[in-house]
């Protein structure tokens, strides 16, 4: 299996888009006034709480390697990263996870209450659909292309993707690890909003149907691959460098692929998903260079 190489030009690709996506979620933000402000304090804090931006990067990405310009994906690509940041504050409260730290800050239930920690999950979360609609509504986009794609993101984001895959994820805690629950996991909990986003950049960006297939397909690899990456991360990672503990899934008896299939072979199958990945972008010529890079760059990565 050949050694997976990062670009040296990625690092400056996610820093410069960061900065995009983070400017564009300031915009599009309200500010935390009135009876309901508190609310929005609590959205704000989590929203702004340092994240990478993956997702909404993957969208744009998804867009640039079928068009010549990204620009009209960014209200859906920030929508994506608001329904993102809903699921993590859900993740972190007592009932879930009971995380006490995100990103080397405390979690939102520990500075805001659980009551108002579940609220602000559920604002932004539904922020994110008054988003895509508005964009819809206010950009010359293909209507039937933005409807398709927020079918497809409520499907990633609901019961058949992320919701789904954290209600297993919790019903196995402690139980013998199983390949086949383990995979089911980490593609819905994590791998169908990873998968989605990227799609989602080339259905907007008019891809035809064998691009967004294909896409699609790269999406689906990296997606567990990602997921992977974060239960390896979970036990040779950096607290400083995560932002939070690590170990925390063998102490409440997650199903991970670590604990399957052990650490050296996790890596194979991760190594495996990413030269899947990037053979799916066959069709593609150097605009996809990007997404390839990319790929690389989800399991070399240390938060």
């Amino acid at each position: 299996m050949r050694q997976l190489k990062v670009s040296k030009k990625i690092e400056q690709y996610l820093d410069k888009r960061k900065t995009l996506v983070d400017k564009a979620l300031k915009r599009f933000m309200p500010q935390p006034s009135g009876l309901a402000g508190i609310v929005i304090r609590a959205m704000d804090y989590s929203l702004f709480a340092g994240g990478k931006r993956m997702r909404p990067i993957l969208c744009i990405a998804g867009a640039e390697a079928v068009a010549e310009s990204a620009d009209d994906v960014l209200p859906v690509a920030c929508a994506i990263e608001l329904i993102h940041t809903y699921s993590l504050i859900h993740d972190d409260l007592p009932v879930m996870d009971n995380d006490d730290l995100r990103r080397g800050k405390p979690t939102n239930h520990k500075v805001f209450g659980e009551a108002v920690a579940l609220l602000a999950g559920d604002g932004l979360l539904t922020m994110a659909f008054n988003l895509m609609a508005g964009y819809g509504a206010e950009k010359k986009v293909a209507k039937k292309a933005l409807l398709r794609v927020i079918d497809l993101i409520a499907s990633a984001a609901g019961y058949k993707g992320m919701v789904g895959g954290q209600v297993v994820d919790i019903t196995y805690e402690g139980k013998e690890p199983d390949p086949v629950v383990v995979e089911y996991i980490h593609r819905h909990k994590t791998g169908a909003l990873i998968a989605a986003s990227v799609t989602a950049g080339t259905i907007l960006a008019g891809g035809n149907e064998d691009e967004v297939k294909s896409i699609n397909r790269y999406g689906q690899q990296i997606g567990l691959a990602f997921q992977i990456a974060d239960d390896i991360l979970n036990i040779e990672g950096d607290r400083g460098v995560l932002g939070k503990g690590i170990g925390s899934d063998k102490e409440r008896g997650k199903i991970t692929y670590p604990s399957v299939f052990g650490i050296a072979e996790s890596k194979n199958i991760q190594k495996q998903l990413i030269d899947h990945a990037i053979e799916s972008l066959e069709r593609f010529d150097n605009r996809a260079d990007t997404l390839r890079d990319l790929a690389r760059y989800v399991i070399k990565r240390k938060a």
